[in-house]
Parts: C-alpha cells; structure tokens; sequence
C-alpha cells in the first residue's frame, strides 16, 4: 500500500477560499497552542492554548474553532530535530494530524517548527514577561510563530 503525498504549503493556495483563514497549531503532550490568521492571509495571531484531555474531545473543540473562524486549512508545527531527523515528538504529532483528520474535513499541512518555542521564550523574557505570565502565552504564541512563517512563504509564492 502507498503512501498518499502530504500536502505542502506550495500546494496549499488553490485548495483555499477566498477569505478562509489558517489555522495554525503547536502540539504538545500536555497543550495545544493555537493561533489564527487573518482572512487576508497576512498576519497570524495567538488565539488560544487547548489544555489536552481525550483526543476525541480536544479534536472537537478543533473542529468548534475551525467552523466558527471560517478556517480553510490547518498548518501544524512540526517539531524536527536539528539534524533534519524525525524523532518521537515529530511521529506523535504526524499521528495526532492524521487522527485529527477525521474529525476535520480540511487540509492539513505541517511546518517545520524547529526553535518556534524557544524564539519566542527568548521574545518574552526580553519583554520582561513574569514566568508565570510565558507560561501561559508561550503555547499559543509558537503557533503563532509557526502559522506566520507559513503565512509569509505562501505570499512569496503569490
């Protein structure tokens, strides 16, 4: 049996509405970070952090958001080594997509994730933001990160 291709953010604009916005996440064991773009596509911005429960559940608060923003396609932060290796954490996330799938009928595309969360660490404590405070913004401002660096290689695309 073949793999069926994964989808690139190259491949990703003639799949997309007009104003549909991306969705973009940061998947962690314990959090989802999430952020949303604009319905021009231009900026992402930090919309949310998913304490993870039940999959089932945690995919439909998903899907709720997908519906409710008008989200044309997600773009999930894909954490590779620094070598250019997958390890434990890209194959859990890959596997989380593909649940998630099922429950999202919209593609999904990942991006390479590599140092999203600590920029963004280095961001905020340069901020002077309390620890407690990073603690609470960091999950969703990854995703942020991650979606903004699709965002801007789909417009150089265009």
């Amino acid at each position: 049996m073949t793999k069926a291709p994964e989808i690139t953010v190259e491949d990703l604009s003639p799949m997309l509405g007009h104003e549909a916005r991306l969705l973009g996440l940061d998947v962690g064991t314990k959090t989802v970070g999430l952020a949303l773009s604009d319905v021009s596509r231009f900026i992402a911005t930090p919309y949310d952090t998913i304490r993870r429960t039940k999959f089932t559940e945690d995919a439909k608060t998903i899907a709720k958001i997908v519906e409710a923003q008008g989200v044309g396609a997600l773009v999930i932060g894909l954490p590779i080594n620094l070598d250019g290796t997958e390890g434990p954490r890209a194959q859990s996330t890959r596997a989380f997509a593909r649940n998630l799938a099922a429950h999202v009928a919209k593609p999904i595309v990942f991006w390479d994730e590599r140092l999203s969360t600590a920029a963004v660490q280095r961001q905020l404590i340069e901020a002077d933001v309390t620890r407690k405070r990073r603690a609470e913004l960091v999950d969703r401002m990854a995703a942020a990160y991650i979606l903004q660096g699709a965002l801007d290689r789909l417009r150089r695309l265009a």
